[in-house]
């Protein structure tokens, strides 16, 4: 047993513990069948007394606390789809659940009717649609730089948030949201969907070692320490799009006001930023947009 594992395992006997929490569940890849050492221990609890969502991380490990309502409340799929984090919850592994709810809530999502997975894709879909059409119409005429950036990181958001998992309802399939991604949505939907899958490429730049190494490096000055590390592990591993999408993605989340300022931005600074985003790898303003919307269709027609 690693050192790790005996912080999990007292943290989860801690939380089994203590009266207050009512569930208990193992998200992610650590700890399963497809763990590997990049896998980040993580554990969902439904907890009475806390008022709205909590996350702590310490020593390596991940707790994400929920009010206890949540669990009563989310065994409603109308309240549920509105503000449950679905995929988390369809894919973890149950631990303790004294109520039951935690497995009623697991076997509603499991068994939903072609029906309301239909509203739901629909539901995605039209909101992405919404988000991309605004975005298009702000564009209007020639995009500055910041214009162009902000157009690719939403066509990533969207793709990553709502059309990717629109597209798995076709094959009643629940996203997982890991370093892995990249890996996970080609084992996932990379035969049933191939252009789904090749539209999420597009929006990436994805260029093997090379460019997992470059992006690596780029990460250098600008506060990304736990992301580098995590970055590190896929590399080592062998993930190599895995650690640049979660770099894309994760520059993109903690340096928005930077990206909003490029143009005041120092050279030296624009560059790294742009090796992490990938700028000159990927499809920028009008573009990005359009990729998205390509992949739009193809969640809706299950392609």
């Amino acid at each position: 047993m690693t050192d790790l594992d005996k912080i999990v395992e007292k943290l989860q006997s801690k939380l089994l513990a203590d009266r207050k929490v009512r569930a208990v569940a193992q998200a992610g890849s650590y700890g399963g069948d497809d763990a590997w050492p990049g896998s980040v221990p993580t554990l969902i609890a439904f907890e009475r007394g806390i008022l709205s969502p909590q996350t702590d991380t310490r020593l390596g490990a991940t707790v994400l606390r929920y009010p206890y309502e949540r669990l009563e409340e989310w065994r409603d799929w109308e309240q549920a789809r509105q503000s449950a984090p679905l995929g988390q919850l369809a894919t973890s592994r149950v631990v303790y659940d004294p109520t039951g709810h935690f497995g009623r809530i697991q076997r509603m999502l499991w068994t939903l009717s072609d029906e309301r997975l239909a509203e739901y894709r629909g539901e995605l879909l039209r909101s992405a649609e919404q988000q991309l059409r605004a975005a298009r119409d702000g564009l209007g005429g020639p995009a500055q730089a910041a214009e162009q950036l902000a157009a690719l990181t939403l066509a990533r958001r969207l793709a990553t948030e709502q059309l990717y998992p629109a597209l798995l309802t076709h094959a009643r399939l629940w996203p997982e949201f890991e370093l892995r991604l990249p890996h996970a949505w080609r084992a996932a939907a990379g035969l049933k969907f191939p252009k789904g899958v090749y539209w999420l490429e597009q929006l990436y730049g994805f260029g093997g070692h090379e460019e997992a190494r470059r992006t690596l490096l780029a990460t250098r000055g600008l506060k990304m320490l736990t992301q580098e590390k995590h970055a590190r592990a896929a590399i080592a591993c062998g993930y190599y799009d895995g650690a640049v999408r979660y770099l894309r993605d994760e520059a993109a989340r903690l340096h928005a006001e930077d990206l909003s300022r490029w143009a005041y931005l120092s050279s030296a600074r624009r560059e790294r930023l742009g090796t992490l985003l990938g700028v000159t790898r990927s499809p920028l303003g009008p573009a990005a947009l359009q990729i998205a919307g390509e992949l739009l269709v193809a969640a809706r027609e299950g392609e």
